[in-house]
């Protein structure tokens, strides 16, 4: 039936952009015109304000389904009229002024639905990044390369449309079953240089969805950079409150980077050994980070109390109280990690897993990681940009492979760009975590 709806509007919209041939080339009186004129016009403007009619709840979709919609209606209408106006100047006999319009008209009309369709796009598509929305700013007016831009701009959000509709479809089929609704409340502990937001959520879409499936699911709240020690200290207090506001008697750790470090603290050191069910350290470094030892011992030790200084600066500004930049580097330091494993001893009771997703290319992600995947597969192999594979390893441990070209960056892992890879859904990826936690009883 859509496809049907889909065929009647294009053709309607051909017919509209056609109103010169068909007053000038028809045999048709001046009333059955003007009636057919008018019809057509109405038809045009409904076309341009009227949805899908898809059935999905989300209501950005429908937006979007509708611009990828009328983008295909406009890009389909545009083939076809190029044909019309060739038949048209070969048998016309019409004046100047009518072949003038019979070309303007079209390009009028068909333009402003692809130009409606692109909005919407544009307006509603959370995957098309932002140099092809600069790109599609600067050079929109210019012949061919706007249609590679449209084109790329439709396919795109055609891509976003099927993944996030699916993504719909499946929540709302296990929406009963709470697949994440584990016994414990679950924490989410962020690594380093990065702060719990509440308008730019570190772990992306990665928490909404966990919530959608049954989760209770909040924060560690640490500051964006100090030592172990210090950032346990925080996660312990954040800990302590969780428990105190849910009535729960344990939690569960998912944490990435050097949170899980931070974590691993916190249950050794600080008591919380029978405060946490589980922890899950996703791309830990627990054996620490050659790079980090690497760039301290090359770069000049002026440079990087300028660069601490600074961003002391400006993350005090961001909410961190007292944050110390070399503290927390200095900590994911493969030296420092040799002494981890004996002042932060496994505890009885907490079950630690640990999951570590690679880069296949340094294509994978942008600066830094782009070059930090270079320096570290130099110096230990298969990494994230950030972590090497080894490293990552902690209790029960499983390494991600994506079969892509890309693989899975230290970002990647935790939406930070908000992208649909393709052969790795990110949020899927954490509800089968705590899906397995749930079926384990925790």
């Amino acid at each position: 039936m859509k496809r049907i709806v889909h065929v009647c509007e294009t053709a309607l919209l051909i017919l509209t952009a056609n109103l010169i041939p068909l007053w000038t080339e028809t045999g048709f009186g001046k009333i059955p015109l003007t009636i057919a004129t008018l019809l057509l016009c109405g038809s045009y403007l409904f076309t341009l304000i009227k949805g899908d009619g898809v059935k999905i709840s989300d209501k950005r979709l429908k937006r979007l389904h509708r611009g990828c919609t009328l983008t295909k209606t406009g890009g389909i209408a545009a083939a076809v009229e190029v044909l019309i106006l060739i038949g048209f100047f070969i048998v016309t006999d019409a004046g100047v002024i009518a072949k003038i319009f019979a070309v303007v008209l079209p390009v009028l009309l068909i333009g402003i639905v692809i130009l409606c369709g692109s909005v919407r796009i544009a307006a509603n598509s959370r995957q098309i990044k932002l140099t092809d929305h600069i790109a599609m700013l600067l050079f929109w007016w210019l012949p061919v390369v706007n249609i590679f831009l449209i084109r790329k701009f439709y396919l795109t959000a055609k891509r976003e449309y099927i993944f996030e509709a699916d993504k719909v479809e499946l929540d709302s089929v296990r929406e009963a079953s709470q697949v994440c609704r584990t016994k414990y409340p679950v924490i989410m502990v962020h690594g380093i240089f990065f702060r719990d937001w509440q308008l730019m959520n570190y772990w992306g879409r990665v928490p909404a969805s966990l919530k959608k499936n049954g989760a209770s699911v909040f924060y560690g709240n640490q500051q964006s950079a100090q030592s172990v020690a210090d950032s346990a200290k925080e996660l312990k207090a954040e800990i302590e409150k969780v428990l105190a506001d849910t009535g729960a008697e344990k939690v569960n750790i998912i944490a990435h980077s050097k949170g899980g470090l931070d974590s691993r603290y916190a249950i050794s050191r600080l008591g919380m050994a029978d405060r946490v069910a589980t922890l899950t350290t996703v791309n830990t470094p627990h054996r620490g980070c050659d790079m980090v030892d690497f760039l301290l011992d090359k770069i000049p030790d002026n440079i990087v109390d300028y660069i601490a200084a600074k961003y002391e600066k400006i993350f005090t500004v961001l909410g961190d109280t007292k944050p110390d930049f070399l503290a927390g580097v200095k900590d994911l330091s493969a030296e420092r990690a040799k002494a981890y494993d004996q002042e932060m001893p496994d505890m009885p009771g907490v079950s630690y897993r640990s999951i570590m997703t690679v880069m296949n290319s340094p294509k994978a992600a942008g600066f830094p990681l782009n070059m930090g995947y270079r320096l570290i597969k130099k110096l230990n192999g298969a990494n994230d940009g950030l972590v090497w594979e080894g490293s990552a390893s902690h209790g029960d441990f499983r390494l991600v492979k994506h079969t892509g070209k890309r693989g899975i960056s230290h970002g990647d892992v935790i939406d930070l760009m908000r992208e649909n890879i393709e052969g790795f859904d990110v949020r899927e990826f954490y509800v089968g975590i705590l899906k397995d936690l749930k079926d384990q009883g925790f």
